[in-house]
């Protein structure tokens, strides 16, 4: 899936050809079918013609008997490649869709939230990958019938003219469900979105709620949608229910008046007995055409439910450049020129010039809100400002191919996704060809081996047979970085769970095992700030100051700011996402 926003028809169309060999495969039991059922009428036709007129009936009986034997395989066959294309064209819309959402940046920068993200990627792909299979079936039912009529006129025109006359009428009906049902759809669509969303949310939040005793308003909250989405759903019901009725009172009708049309030309010597069963069986042939009110209903859910992966993998991505490895492993000079990053219509930094020096051990020290985590995003590209440049001993990241760039900047995180694998999988996660040594070293600097060792199985130790306390998390968070041997680290706010002896012996070890590299710390303890070499003070998105802690400490603004971070209340645990 490329970068470019595709349209909805584009979309489904390269899902659907995404496993061409089985795609191509199911288009020829298709025509294949569609032959054998056009010709079992005019087969049945010459079998009856011959009974009546006493012929051998050996030659009708076992082309007839070939077709039903062609028809059965083909069924199979069509069953298999079917499943098949409409497995490959689901998978790869799927992949397409989370490499979107994963490269869509940090929460501010995405359109869609968790719970709509998960209804597009679970349903609404399922829809959209059997889309050109439904749009196959439907083309073929129509060219089928098409075929039907003109088998009718061939037979002779009235019972054709008479059939074509009821087509307005239908075709109308058929055009209003469609529109209808499709719009009802989406929106159906998006209210699931928003009710998988707000439970996600609350389930993240799940200790808040019952320490708060607001279980139930939650669950009012969660629901909310619930009445809408009802609403939609019976819409989309009576509008079928309508049709349904509708198409139930032309069709029969179409049909009688043809077979009338039919029976009096046998009356009047132009067709033939035969060529009356002939007839019924166009005729049935001919109102496949028309009975496609569940087709078009799966085509109506199928289009829908494309443009929400299609809006979804619309959204932009990080575009990575080309520049590899230079060789180098020493720190990185960091610098920051003339940054802006806006957040809505809020501007979280403005006009940022900051030069870190290769080695350099940086605090980034400012109110709550006021942009310390942005600006700690930018240097690996987790964001990209919205003005201005970051560059990595002078060259621009954003020309840096992803695997170097990660090579050159390590990550560790306040709330670390820990993923369900063993402790070793975790900490060697961005460098799986890590050693044991390398991964036990990379512990024991973040305080994690003590802890680590005591699980049932150490290092193979699979985390969901590990509850982990807020600070373990952070640990190992802390290890995957330190692990990860890049030129530059960033801790965004990594150390805020530990305690002050354990955050005291990470900073030390970070100081010590890190001499060289560009270290990076997102602080809100007046701690972490002092073993910094240098701190950029941020307010207001600006840079207020850049100096040594010391230097700053004589601001009592300066130290307000660690006043009001030892404030907050931090949770004990942090549970894997």
């Amino acid at each position: 899936m490329t970068t470019s926003t595709r349209s909805v028809p584009r979309l489904l169309a390269a899902a659907a050809l995404e496993a061409r060999g089985w795609f191509a495969l199911a288009v020829l039991a298709s025509i294949t079918d569609a032959a054998v059922t056009l010709a079992t009428p005019a087969l049945l036709a010459r079998a009856l013609d011959d009974a009546l007129a006493h012929r051998p009936l050996t030659g009708p009986v076992s082309a007839l008997a070939a077709a039903f034997a062609v028809a059965t395989g083909v069924a199979v066959v069509h069953v298999v490649a079917a499943g098949t294309s409409g497995a490959a064209a689901t998978g790869w819309l799927r992949r397409g869709l989370v490499h979107r959402v994963l490269g869509a940046g940090l929460a501010g920068q995405r359109r869609h939230a968790a719970g709509d993200v998960t209804g597009r990627l679970v349903g609404s792909c399922a829809e959209s990958g059997h889309a050109g299979l439904t749009v196959l079936d439907t083309v073929m039912s129509v060219a089928t019938s098409i075929v039907g009529v003109v088998s009718l006129w061939l037979i002779d025109w009235r019972p054709a003219v008479t059939f074509l006359l009821g087509l307005p009428p239908v075709y109308v009906v058929l055009r209003l469900f469609f529109r209808r049902s499709s719009s009802a759809l989406t929106r159906y669509q998006e209210l699931q979105g928003q009710v998988a969303d707000r439970l996600i949310e609350a389930l993240g939040g799940v200790r808040t709620i019952r320490a708060s005793g607001t279980v139930a308003a939650e669950t009012t909250r969660v629901l909310e949608p619930l009445p809408e989405l009802s609403k939609t759903g019976l819409l989309t019901w009576h509008l079928q229910r309508a049709t349904a009725w509708q198409m139930g009172l032309l069709l029969p009708a179409i049909e009688i008046l043809v077979l009338a049309v039919s029976g009096y030309g046998v009356v009047a010597g132009r067709i033939s007995s035969g060529e009356l069963v002939a007839v019924t069986g166009y005729v049935a042939i001919a109102l496949g055409l028309l009975q496609q009110v569940d087709a078009v209903g799966e085509l109506a859910h199928s289009v829908a439910a494309g443009r929400r992966v299609a809006e979804a993998v619309g959204q932009p991505v990080t575009l990575a450049g080309e520049r590899g490895s230079d060789g180098s492993t020493a720190g990185c000079a960091v610098s920051f020129r003339g940054v802006r990053v806006l957040a809505g219509d809020r501007v979280v930094l403005d006009g940022i010039d900051l030069e870190i020096p290769a080695g350099t051990a940086l605090a980034v020290v400012g109110a709550s809100g006021g942009g310390k985590s942005s600006l700690a995003a930018l240097v690996g590209r987790l964001h990209d400002p919205d003005q201005g440049a970051v560059l990595l001993d002078g060259v621009p990241v954003t020309e840096f191919t992803a695997d170097e760039l990660s090579r050159r900047v390590a990550y560790a995180f306040e709330r670390p996704a820990l993923f369900d694998d063993t402790i070793r999988a975790t900490i060697a996660l961005a460098r799986p060809e890590a050693t044991q040594s390398v991964i036990e070293a990379a512990a024991r600097a973040a305080g994690a081996d003590d802890f680590i060792r005591r699980l049932p199985d150490g290092y193979d130790t699979h985390l969901a047979a590990a509850p982990l306390s807020g600070g373990e998390a952070q640990r190992l968070g802390l290890a995957r970085a330190f692990a990860q041997d890049s030129r530059v680290v960033v801790l965004d706010d990594a150390t805020s769970s530990l305690d002050t002896v354990t955050e005291a012996r990470v900073t030390q070890a970070l100081h010590s095992a890190f001499t060289g590299r560009t270290r990076i710390m997102v602080a809100h303890r007046a701690s972490t700030a002092a073993r910094a070499d240098l701190v950029a003070w941020l307010a207001d998105g600006r840079i207020r100051a850049v100096a040594t802690h010391a230097e700053l400490w004589s601001d009592q603004e300066y130290r307000a700011q660690f006043a009001a971070a030892s404030e907050s209340v931090e949770e004990e645990t942090c549970p894997i996402p």
